[in-house]
């Protein structure tokens, strides 16, 4: 087998192949059944034990019938025959140690500038389609700062995922038959009249500000103005106009934060449609579904819920658990194999009811619905936490955090912690131009990709002199390019488990890895000095590192400038 350039995905191919191999001939008692559909090699600890290693042999061993380290001198020898392999060591109890030769491990670099922004793309997801659902905030205010954290991820994850060949749709989910509809018009009439705040309502100036507008919007139509009209009616006029107000702001914010959604989905028209009375139906007729104490009850304990659950009221009205049914069964049957929510922090204890739910309508919990919590974030400024909104006034907001610190690095710190740990982000940290700032010094090591390739040029060096990849021949050329073997493999990893911190964290290391070589290593020749192979090669290099970094940003939803 010929290995142009090598990846981690090749080199593990590569040794399943020669499993294989093995099998087919009968030289381990293993049948092609018992070989795994995909090896996983990982880079040594210790750099003296190899480029990459495997622990196949001792995973198969046994089931072969097999010392593991026999096993792996069998797989040594036939990996070791490929081309572009230097050497195969095996170690302990029987790790397979993998060598490759410079040209082999240097052809890595023509091959990311060739494929551009597909590299790292995949087909890992292929055929699958998910409903993304994410930010869904109330048409209440304005995003706080937990959307702003679920609308960052939302749309990295959603890309990430695109990446490995599946089809999403962005959905966000207008909540628009609830109580707190009541509130915000009822909050909205009280400041056009210039009264004091209900006792459960809205405060910030931006109710003022939308009941303003809504008063305007109603003088130009020539109609009356809401505030002098009677409460009900008065109420309605705030009630429609508001919302509508209210959520333009909301999706224009989200436009600006570079986040689109496919669907907005009301969840008014669940209960217009019948889709609700369909979905009881549907449950009924599965056997889940019972009467007791004058309401409707779905059996969720029958799949692990700690209670049972009402769907409709004795007072014949929904339940806001029947909404939720009848939504999952409505994306289910518009075609989605898997139903991805990113919820908030205070809907932890609402898991349990949803997969008890999906369970019962014959789909297995964990794979046709994944539901993402993501905690709380902090906004720090001078060590302390920031708690006001300037136009919120209760909650810290989306516009906030952006007004501090800019677009790419709000999304960035929003995207590169895990969802289910809590986030403090420090303002003074993010608008600092040191390398402390994690989006500072990923952007930081883009632009300077593109301060060496200028200089490059203006020295005479081009990638069209051709590209001798043996030219990569130090131990720092080595690590780069191992560092960057690993995107393809890493960005799979994050669509698989839904990760897109692990992108964030990758590309600081591949950003420390290129200022590590950028110190070892010159693209450009001295003054006293000829243009060689080896400058030609590390501007190859330099240039993979540059599409790496562009790539991975542009997933983030992050810029890639050019300079800083």
């Amino acid at each position: 087998m010929y290995l142009r350039s090598v990846t981690p995905n090749e080199l593990g191919e590569l040794i399943r192949q020669s499993l294989l191999s093995l099998v087919e001939e009968g030289a381990i008692a293993l049948s092609r059944d018992d070989v795994p559909e995909a090896v996983i090699v990982e880079r040594p600890r210790q750099r003296a034990h190899g480029d990459w290693a495997s622990n196949l042999a001792l995973q198969m061993g046994k089931r072969a019938g097999m010392a593991p380290r026999d096993l792996a001198a069998a797989l040594a020898e036939r990996v070791g025959a490929a081309d572009g392999i230097e050497s195969v060591d095996v170690a302990g109890p029987g790790f397979l140690n993998i060598t490759l030769s410079a040209a082999s491990a240097g052809e890595l670099a023509r091959t990311i500038v060739e494929q551009g922004s597909r590299y790292g793309r995949g087909e890992s997801l292929a055929g699958q389609k998910a409903n993304l659902e994410f930010v869904s905030a109330n048409p209440t205010g304005p995003i706080h700062l937990g959307g702003a954290r679920w609308a960052a991820v939302g749309d990295a994850l959603a890309r990430i995922m695109e990446s490995q060949g599946m089809d999403v749709t962005r959905e966000y989910y207008f909540n628009d038959h609830g109580r707190q509809i009541d509130r915000f018009s009822a909050s909205l009439l009280a400041a056009a009249r210039g009264e004091d705040t209900p006792e459960d309502g809205y405060g910030g100036a931006y109710i003022g500000e939308i009941a303003e507008a809504v008063r305007a919007g109603e003088a130009q139509a020539q109609r009356p103005d809401p505030a002098t009209l009677p409460d009900e009616e008065a109420q309605e006029v705030f009630r429609a106009r508001g919302v509508d107000l209210m959520f333009a702001q909301i999706k224009q914010r989200l436009v600006e934060f570079g986040v689109r959604f496919d669907v907005f989905f009301h969840e008014d028209t669940l209960h217009a449609s019948g889709a609700v009375d369909r979905a009881i139906e549907r449950l009924r007729e599965a056997g889940h579904i019972y009467s007791a104490e004058g309401a409707l009850w779905l059996r969720t304990t029958t799949f692990g819920d700690d209670k049972d659950r009402v769907l409709v009221k004795s007072n014949g009205d929904a339940a806001y658990f029947a909404g939720d049914v009848a939504y999952y069964l409505d994306k289910r049957e518009r075609g989605a194999d898997c139903c991805i929510y990113l919820l908030g922090a205070d809907h932890h204890g609402y898991i349990g009811r949803m997969m008890a739910m999906c369970a019962a309508y014959g789909d297995e919990p964990g794979r046709n619905l994944q539901i993402i919590i993501g905690q709380l974030v902090y906004l720090m400024k001078d060590g302390e936490i920031v708690r006001m909104s300037k136009r919120a006034g209760t909650v810290v907001t989306l516009d906030d955090l952006v007004d501090a610190v800019g677009v790419d690095a709000a999304r960035y710190a929003l995207t590169r912690s895990s969802m289910d740990s809590s986030l403090d982000i420090d303002l003074d940290v993010l608008r600092s131009h040191t390398n402390d700032n994690p989006v500072y010094y990923v952007q930081y090591a883009h632009a300077r990709t593109c301060n060496v390739a200028k200089n490059a040029a203006s020295h005479g060096v081009a990638r069209a002199a051709g590209f001798d990849p043996a030219a990569l021949d130090t131990a720092a050329d080595s690590e780069l390019l191992g560092v960057l073997a690993r995107y393809p493999q890493l960005l799979a990893q994050a669509a698989q488990l839904r990760e897109p911190h692990r992108l964030a964290h990758y590309l600081e290391e591949v950003a420390g890895a290129y200022h590590t070589w950028y110190g070892a290593c010159r693209v450009t020749p001295r003054a006293d000095e000829a243009v060689t192979p080896g400058h030609v090669a590390r501007l190859w290099l330099n240039d993979a590192v540059k599409q790496v970094l562009a790539n991975g940003l542009d997933l983030l939803g992050v810029s890639a400038p050019e300079r800083m």
